[in-house]
């Protein structure tokens, strides 16, 4: 029986951000040593933090957004006007936007089923018919969607086949892994948010991942207005204003302390979904291929047809109870539409039948019985 007569009608968010308590001690030394700039303790400790998490030599540089970060590591991959970069149609608008940012033209590629990341089969189709015409990609960005890596044994080496970076996305997949090593140290360089909806948040933040040391000198160099070294305000290069505050990092510092904990319980919110709805035959989950990882960072369901998902979503979003569909397709936006995409059909699948169940780490076991027992009841 259910005590907490509270939380039956209290709204339920999809992701909300989940405090420890540990980040007000870096708040407070931060105020406390007037360290309130974008540079201080906080940020040298913060990176340092992801480093040691993240190890496997790995250099990161925390930024104002994720989105930065995409932006920056196209810039020091020279990456410009008229180039081609290939991306994952299935995603969020912003790993695409930073691509137009340096005028350079999206080429998308639809997904495999068994990840919903980037189908590698396409992926090489793109590459070949691009070159065909004299335009070979400058750069694949591969995402690990919804916290699921990405095939990365196939497209890391179709990416060295072909000679062409990869930019790994794993904005929604901090804690993740593919084959025991963890999801932000794949890439030519990498890239981790930490908005306000992801695993751990630093309020709005990102970081960008390197595996030399020289490329992280030059993001910090251009992520700080690109100021020549010296006294004088001396520029040279275009630079940007993207640097994380030290107030942030302390945040961010405090969250690293109970990362393990927020993998955890998403997996746990996973696991109950599975447990009390799989044996519908009306519902799919996406789930781990052998040697994956996930951190389910969101817990995605598949319905079987579009006007079940359409009802379901309706019904929560009724209930107070923030539910989404899944991304739609960039070839599927008015922004994106006219540009070349090598589609299979599965995105636009996805989409249609696709919904993303409320997935916070700070979900109690009421707040999951009701989600569940409303969508039970649609089929009852």
């Amino acid at each position: 029986m259910v005590k907490n007569v509270k939380n039956l009608n209290s709204r339920i968010w999809l992701s909300a951000p989940h405090m420890s308590g540990n980040e007000q001690e870096f708040i407070n030394e931060a105020f406390e040593t007037n360290w309130v700039a974008p540079m201080g303790p906080n940020i040298d400790g913060f990176e340092k933090d992801l480093e040691n998490y993240l190890n496997h030599d790995s250099n990161v540089v925390a930024l104002s957004t994720g989105t930065a970060a995409i932006h920056l590591a196209l810039i020091l991959l020279k990456i410009g006007k008229g180039d081609d970069v290939i991306c994952q149609t299935k995603t969020f608008v912003a790993s695409v936007n930073p691509v137009t940012y340096v005028g350079a033209n999206p080429i998308f590629v639809d997904s495999e089923k068994e990840t919903w990341n980037m189908c590698p089969d396409l992926l090489e189709e793109a590459i070949k018919d691009r070159m065909l015409i004299g335009k070979k990609p400058k750069a694949i960005i591969a995402i690990n969607l919804y916290g699921m890596p990405y095939n990365v044994t196939r497209i890391q080496e179709i990416s060295s086949r072909y000679s062409i970076p990869v930019i790994e996305d794993s904005a929604e997949a901090l804690g993740s892994k593919y084959l025991d090593r963890p999801c932000g140290t794949f890439g030519d360089v990498s890239v981790l948010s930490f908005n306000g909806n992801k695993i751990i948040t630093t309020s709005g933040g990102g970081a960008l991942i390197s595996k030399e040391k020289s490329i992280k000198n030059k993001a910090l160099f251009l992520a700080t207005q690109a100021k020549n070294d010296g006294m004088a305000y001396s520029h040279s290069f275009v630079g940007y204003n993207y640097r994380m505050s030290n107030v942030l990092a302390g945040i961010g510092r405090g969250q690293m302390k109970v990362l393990e904990k927020r993998i955890a319980s998403r997996r746990s919110n996973y696991n109950y979904y599975f447990q009390t709805l799989n044996e519908n035959e009306n519902i799919d989950f996406l789930q781990e291929p052998e040697g994956y990882f996930s951190n389910r960072w969101l817990t995605c369901i598949l319905l079987k047809k579009q006007n079940m998902r359409d009802d379901i979503l309706t019904l929560l979003v009724e209930s107070n109870i923030e539910a989404r569909p899944s991304w739609k397709p960039m070839h599927q936006q008015e922004l994106y539409k006219n540009f070349p995409a090598y589609l299979n059909g599965t995105a636009d699948d996805l989409f249609n039948r696709g919904l993303c169940l409320p997935s916070g780490s700070n979900l109690s076991e009421v707040d999951l019985l009701r989600i569940t027992t409303l969508i039970k009841s649609y089929f009852e």
